[in-house]
């Protein structure tokens, strides 16, 4: 009998001493919610890049065509996405009212001197991170490649969404001797005075995407 109820005690301490640990750990298992990234597609049509190169003598600017890609939102902030230029779509609208100079230059820009569009159609930017800063404000870091080369290029950007479109504006420096583009750069030719042009050209984008 003294056995038995020793027992029965030992039985109601273990008992007593797991409750706790049977309430925090019921045997069903609650997955927990997480925010799922969407992914939203980018509209060609509604997207764009504007160009701006400067010189010794002066600068030129335009636009360029974004093709493809999208952006990839969690939870409502941008944590990603890849953009596509086409760069046989290049036009320059200081020159737009002189066909001459206009096509001349941009000839020169799509050959091997620069972009050598016959080879390298097309450039692309691929975003590796993103640091929110702050209500809609973004710093966005990616690999850019254009002519094959890879470079990383870093920028603010401003990132917004409404229903089923998100935008995003931003606008990077960008050094085309990276890119192997050294055409007229003083960085490479030093004697060449008042034809240099400046290695760095900024790029100022508008990328529209929907679901």
């Amino acid at each position: 009998m003294k056995v038995n109820q020793l027992f029965a005690g030992l039985m109601a301490a273990v008992l007593l001493a797991s409750a706790p640990v049977m309430a925090e750990n019921p045997g069903k298992k609650v997955a927990k919610t997480t925010a799922k990234a969407t992914t939203y597609t980018v509209d060609a049509t509604q997207s764009v890049l504007n160009w701006n190169g400067k010189k010794v003598t002066g600068e030129h600017y335009g636009t360029v065509n974004i093709s493809k890609g999208n952006l990839i939102a969690d939870g409502g902030k941008l944590t990603g996405g890849t953009v596509e230029i086409d760069l046989r779509t290049i036009t320059s609208t200081d020159l737009k009212d002189n066909k001459e100079y206009h096509d001349k230059l941009i000839g020169h820009l799509k050959n091997d001197d620069f972009f050598g569009v016959d080879k390298y159609p097309t450039a692309t930017f691929k975003i590796t991170k993103v640091t929110p800063k702050g209500g809609n404000q973004y710093d966005i870091v990616g690999d850019l490649t254009i002519k094959g080369k890879t470079a990383p290029a870093t920028f603010p950007a401003t990132v917004t969404t409404s229903g089923n479109t998100i935008t995003a504006n931003g606008k990077a420096t960008i050094d085309r001797t990276k890119y192997d583009i050294r055409y007229g750069s003083k960085s490479f030719f030093s004697n060449i005075g008042d034809k240099a042009i400046n290695d760095d050209f900024t790029v100022d984008m508008k990328v529209v995407a929907k679901k």
